[in-house]
């Protein structure tokens, strides 16, 4: 028997690997809404570049989506047009997830959030595995609109089992809206994403409207944000004098990591106002990587800032072997929110 990980923790901080998220499984889907960070993006807070008129093109093109998912229906036996797909295609911080959640907000001013479902790719896989296949449809079914951000093509089994779901909502009259996760300087994959997802979603390829959506990453930042690490004093300190501070090793982290389903790290996180960890190392095995990620994701979605020790160095965190591999895109993006967390973290101390 493998003992329980062990957390050094100052009298006044609480401790992520303390929790054991008891999440009920209505909770699962009910989490399903858009993302602290992006809380008052509207349409309205959208501003196009006029430099890249496919960007105002694919906000008036959603604006229109919006009012069709949101009308009544016309009369009893009116007939119902098929439901809408949209797939917005585009590079890094060129705000295709402010597009979607505008979106995602404007149908549920209207018919209510009850009505919307909004998670990422990897959030609705998650889903799947914890609820089980038939129940996630029964559950998103009811939705009016789902919308799922981050799109990924790196994996075959995913991939083909959200085509599947997909297909199954829309043939049940959902509207459907997904984004890409293409980095800049991707060599063309930006170009191509387009057309790599209407092939690995085949049956439903017909049914999406792909939206381009060019320009430049608005931040006008490196893909990755340098961070300089705080000292493992300064990490307890500033753990101890933040109320809701979590403090643990990040090997212990990591470990617990292990044992909570991903589906159930947005709840590990509940009532966290910062997160702190000491002894911050690179990580080698890429199980352990993609876990991380999955909680960046969550810790970003939160605006949770994080304070790093040890090392800390978020441009070595990954393996050069896992930023060539087929998950680059994941362990970029994790890097890239995990700098500008680690930035917030260092304004606390």
């Amino acid at each position: 028997m493998t003992a329980a990980p062990t957390t050094e923790t100052h009298p006044l901080a609480t401790a992520l690997t303390a929790v054991r998220p008891q999440v009920p499984v209505d909770r699962l889907v009910t989490d399903l809404v858009p993302p602290r960070h992006f809380a008052r993006a509207r349409f309205a807070t959208y501003r196009a570049n006029p430099a890249h008129p496919s960007q105002g093109r694919a906000l008036a093109r959603l604006q229109e989506i919006a009012e069709q998912v949101a009308a009544p229906r016309r009369g009893l036996f009116a007939r119902r047009k098929a439901a809408p797909a949209v797939y917005l295609d585009g590079g890094f911080g060129v705000g295709k997830t402010h597009l979607l959640t505008s979106l995602a907000h404007a149908v549920g001013e209207v018919l209510g959030t009850d009505a919307v479902a909004y998670g990422t790719f990897v959030e609705y896989t998650n889903l799947v595995g914890a609820l089980g296949f038939r129940p996630t449809v029964e559950a998103l079914g009811a939705k009016k609109l789902v919308c799922i951000d981050e799109f990924e093509l790196d994996d075959a089994g995913d991939t083909t089992l959200m085509s599947r779901l997909m297909r199954e909502l829309a043939d049940r009259g959902v509207a459907l809206a997904a984004t890409s996760n293409t980095l800049p300087g991707a060599l063309g994959e930006g170009r191509f994403a387009a057309q790599d997802f209407q092939r690995e979603i085949k049956a439903l390829s017909d049914r999406f409207e792909t939206l381009r959506v060019d320009g430049e990453d608005y931040r006008h930042r490196d893909v990755v944000t340098d961070t300089e690490p705080l000292t493992e004093a300064e990490v307890t300190a500033a753990a101890a004098a933040r109320p809701g501070t979590t403090l643990d090793t990040f090997d212990d982290l990591l470990a617990h990591l292990a044992t909570v389903h991903p589906s159930r790290y947005g709840a590990l996180l509940d009532g966290v106002t910062a997160v702190a960890l000491t002894g911050v190392h690179p990580v080698t095995a890429q199980a352990v990587a993609l876990r991380l990620v999955v909680l960046v994701d969550r810790l970003y979605d939160r605006d949770v800032p994080v304070l790093l020790g040890g090392d800390g160095d978020t441009r070595t965190l990954f393996t050069p072997e896992m930023l060539a591999s087929g998950y680059r895109k994941k362990y970029y993006r994790a890097l890239s929110r995990l700098g500008a967390l680690a930035e917030e973290g260092r304004a606390l101390v």
